[in-house]
C-alpha cells in the first residue's frame, strides 16, 4: 500500500513545520502498517518560506501559481503515485491515532474515503456552538470538513477531482461524489470520530466575531455568487495569517 499525503500550503512558515513534524510521528508510530509514503506540500505562490521550510523537513514541494485551494489539492493529487490520497491543511496537526484509523479504514476495503470530526482549542463559545453544529452535520450527512479528506486515488480520478469552480465548500461537494461512486462500487464513506484532526482556530482569532458574521451571511444571501468568486470570500483568500 502506498500513500500519498497531500498539504496544500499559502504563506504558512509559522505552521507548516509543526505540520510535517506531526505527520511525521503518526507515520513513525504507525510503522507496524505494511504501507509506504510520500508527504507533497503543494506551494500555492506563497511570498514567505513556506516551501524552504516544507523541504527540510524532507518533503517534495510542487508550485502551484493561482491562489486556489481545490487548484492546489488538484495538483498535489496529479503529482502523487498513492494508492490512497490523504489531503491534510496546513494548519492541522495530524495524530497517531488518526492516522492509525485511516489506516484501518483502507486496509478492510469496505470504503471508498472518509472525513474526520476536527478539534480546535481556544474557540469562543459562540464558535464552539458553530463547531458542534458543523460536526452533526458532517457525521449525519457525511460531509467532510477540508482539513482532512481521504480518498482512493481512482476514486478522485474518476470523479474528476475537486470543482476547480468553487473556491470555498468544494469539499462537501467531492463528499458528494465521493459518496455516489462508492455506492456503485459497493463501498461506503465515513466521518471518523474517534480521534478529532486538531486545526488552528486562527480564523476565529485573526477577524473578529463581526467579520465572521458578514462572511456567513453572504455566504447564506448569495451563496453561488460568494462561491464562485474568491473576492466575496475573504476570511479564505485575503492572506491574513
Amino acid at each position: 500500500m502506498h500513500i500519498s499525503l497531500i498539504i496544500p500550503a499559502y504563506n504558512e512558515e509559522r505552521l507548516i513545520g509543526r505540520c510535517l513534524q506531526s505527520v511525521i510521528e503518526a507515520i513513525a508510530a504507525n510503522r507496524d502498517v505494511d504501507f509506504t509514503h510520500e508527504i507533497i506540500v503543494v506551494d500555492n505562490n506563497s511570498t514567505d518560506n513556506t516551501a524552504h521550510l516544507a523541504k527540510q523537513a524532507g518533503a517534495r514541494v510542487i508550485f502551484e501559481p493561482i491562489n486556489h485551494i481545490a487548484r492546489a489539492r488538484s495538483a498535489g493529487a496529479t503529482a502523487a503515485t498513492g494508492e490512497w490520497l490523504i489531503f491534510l491543511d496546513a494548519d492541522c496537526l495530524l495524530s497517531t491515532g488518526l492516522l492509525a484509523d485511516i489506516f484501518r479504514l483502507i486496509k478492510e476495503g469496505k470504503h471508498v474515503g472518509a472525513g474526520s470530526t476536527l478539534l480546535m482549542p481556544g474557540l469562543p463559545w459562540w464558535a464552539s456552538a458553530i463547531l458542534k453544529l458543523w460536526t452533526i452535520l458532517s457525521v449525519l450527512f457525511g460531509w467532510a470538513a477540508g482539513a482532512l479528506m481521504v480518498c482512493s486515488s481512482r476514486a478522485f480520478r474518476e470523479i474528476g477531482g475537486f470543482n476547480l469552480e468553487l473556491y470555498a465548500a468544494e469539499e462537501i461537494e467531492f463528499s458528494q461524489k465521493l459518496k455516489k461512486w462508492g455506492r456503485a462500487h459497493h463501498l461506503k464513506f465515513t466521518i471518523l470520530t474517534a480521534h478529532p484532526l486538531e486545526t488552528s482556530a486562527r480564523k476565529i482569532k485573526l477577524y473578529s466575531g463581526r467579520e465572521v458574521f458578514g462572511q456567513f451571511v453572504r455566504l447564506i444571501l448569495h451563496p453561488h455568487r460568494s462561491l464562485h468568486d474568491k473576492k466575496w470570500l475573504s476570511m479564505w483568500y485575503d492572506g491574513r495569517r
